[in-house]
């Protein structure tokens, strides 16, 4: 029995990166063998198993046989039979199939290393092509992997381009797809996931309301860069500049899905475009069964960002109904990320990435100055339910005017 430590481990350690986990393969061992050994058996398709101290996963050696379609679609085959280098040959990506043993020796059947200084990701084999979820893993890799210099090889986009139009990736179930989505959204180039995808034609399919953006027009004087898809992700960049948090970042990448429905006759304007967005962002979130947060979050920038963006030239009364539409009171910390989704919006266009945008600061200054308002001993006494509303909102209203104009 002979255990080595292989995939994420050995390649963030030859990157000079952080190891945040370790996994293992066992070659040479069986089932009871490890059950034997007092290892925990976790696995539910193959053997994986825990370590007994260290609780790190162990998995026997395997390799996979492609029986059906979809990424369910494997036979998987394991045992002491199964070779490291036949183990390491079912993996997606050369960077990835690099085992080390117990002395520190390397072994790197399929080139890892040179990939690796390369910085370039690149498939395995063509084996590669029988599991479409790994389409997702290679995007989600590029938007780690990018600020490190790498990119996706041209033979590995051909060929998930071939999987693509194959149908391959129809097969995607809803939750592979959004676990995937959402680690590429927690990565220093979150963007590159959606570049990625739609370089490979797989953005038409698993978020086509995004991919129905490139090509729809807006105003040149707010938009330079013209293209709605080009902007949504220059927004999503803002937002990965501006904040580290999911919810902020899938907020700004899906504010503007309405635009894609604009009649062509009414371009470069998108009137309505905002309801519309939320609409959009309703069905998606359906239909991929993205968590609420994300979903609230999302529907509250696609629905006032307009409104946010004219901040400075609003009227008290009207702050004081977004701070309440926006239900900013009970929720301060969602109506922050609110901004802080707009801001990146501001931001997201050609030539306006270090514009200031006073906006943000003045409704946040606005909301703590209206947030202050309480409801009088008097107020309690003399009014019952919307009575005490209606009293708040117009000492909101005198507060804010008190402020005076923005700055």
């Amino acid at each position: 029995m002979q255990v080595y430590l292989v995939g994420g481990a050995v390649r963030d350690a030859l990157l000079g990166l952080t190891v945040k986990e370790r996994d293992w393969v066992v070659v040479g061992a069986t089932r009871e063998q490890m059950l034997r050994d007092h290892f925990r058996e976790v696995g539910r398709d193959f053997p994986v198993f825990l370590h007994p101290q260290t609780q790190e996963e162990h998995a026997l050696a395997r390799m996979e046989r492609k029986v059906a379609p979809g990424y369910r679609g494997f036979s998987v085959e394991f045992g002491p039979q199964v070779t490291l280098e036949e183990d390491l040959g079912r993996r997606d990506l050369t960077i990835n199939a690099i085992a080390q043993g117990a002395d520190g020796t390397l072994i790197d059947p399929f080139n890892g290393r040179a990939d690796i200084q390369a910085r370039v990701l690149r498939h395995v084999s063509d084996a590669f092509a029988e599991d479409p979820v790994r389409v997702l893993r290679v995007a989600r890799f590029a938007a780690r992997f990018a600020p490190l210099g790498f990119t996706v090889a041209p033979q590995t986009l051909a060929l998930m381009r071939t999987m693509t139009e194959r149908g391959e990736v129809d097969a995607l179930v809803a939750e592979r797809v959004w676990v995937e989505t959402e680690k590429a959204l927690s990565e220093k180039a979150a963007g590159e996931f959606f570049r990625t995808l739609r370089a490979c034609g797989a953005l038409r399919v698993i978020y086509p309301e995004i991919d129905a953006l490139f090509g729809v027009p807006q105003p040149p004087q707010w938009h330079p860069e013209i293209d709605t898809g080009i902007h949504t992700l220059l927004v999503l960049d803002a937002a990965v500049a501006l904040s580290e948090d999911v919810g902020v970042r899938f907020a700004a990448l899906t504010h503007d899905l309405g635009k894609a429905t604009t009649p062509p006759a009414q371009w470069p304007k998108h009137h309505g475009h905002e309801e519309r967005s939320v609409a959009l962002i309703q069905a998606m979130c359906r239909r991929l069964r993205v968590p609420a947060a994300y979903r609230e979050l999302a529907v509250l920038v696609a629905r006032y960002h307009g409104i946010v963006h004219r901040a400075l030239e609003l009227r008290p009364g009207t702050i004081v109904e977004l701070l309440e539409r926006a239900d900013a009171f009970r929720r301060p910390a969602r109506f922050a990320d609110v901004l802080l989704a707009c801001e990146a919006d501001g931001r997201g266009r050609t030539g306006f990435e270090s514009k200031p945008y006073p906006q943000r600061a003045w409704l946040m200054r606005a909301f703590e100055a209206a947030a202050a308002i309480r409801p009088t001993a008097a107020d309690l006494a003399e009014h019952r339910g919307e009575g005490i509303a209606e009293q708040l909102h117009k000492r909101r209203i005198a507060a804010l005017k008190e402020l005076g104009p923005a700055a």
